[in-house]
């Protein structure tokens, strides 16, 4: 099990929340990718797994995590809210989107950072997140249109 997830279930005990087989097993999944998922892409991968959670309850699940900052929701433009976890130190990935076939790809760029703090610097502003998507089309779906 990763890391984030270690603490995300220490610290939801610390709240006092429950830890319940659902919550525990949302949390393991999260844990264990590279990138954002939907809730249905998090219910059908627990299901893959065997675990009987409703899509209800995952849900409710991911509302928590989000307010209580274990999770964040990202939009990628697509009108479905995705989730990934929200590491303590910052650690984090843009995203690029196909608009061809939907795929949602992780990138990290040093540069981008630096240009983005650099921004926030000559701007006057404090920025506490900011999440990138870029959209286009993946190599995939330009050669099926050549």
């Amino acid at each position: 099990m990763s890391t984030w997830a270690d603490a995300t279930l220490a610290a939801m005990q610390t709240k006092r929340h429950r830890s319940g087989g659902a919550r525990r097993a949302v949390v393991e999944l999260l844990g264990r990718q590279d990138c954002c998922l939907t809730a249905q892409g998090i219910f059908d991968g627990l299901r893959a797994e065997g675990r009987r959670v409703g899509i209800a309850s995952v849900y409710r699940i991911l509302e928590q995590l989000v307010r209580d900052g274990f999770v964040q929701r990202i939009d990628v433009g697509d009108g479905i809210s995705r989730y990934e976890p929200a590491h303590p130190g910052g650690e984090h990935h843009h995203h690029l989107v196909c608009d061809g076939c939907g795929r949602v790809v992780a990138f990290e760029d040093q540069p981008l950072e630096q240009a983005l703090e650099g921004l926030s610097t000559r701007l006057g502003h404090e920025v506490a997140a900011h999440d990138v998507v870029l959209r286009g089309e993946c190599s995939d779906c330009l050669r099926a249109a050549s």
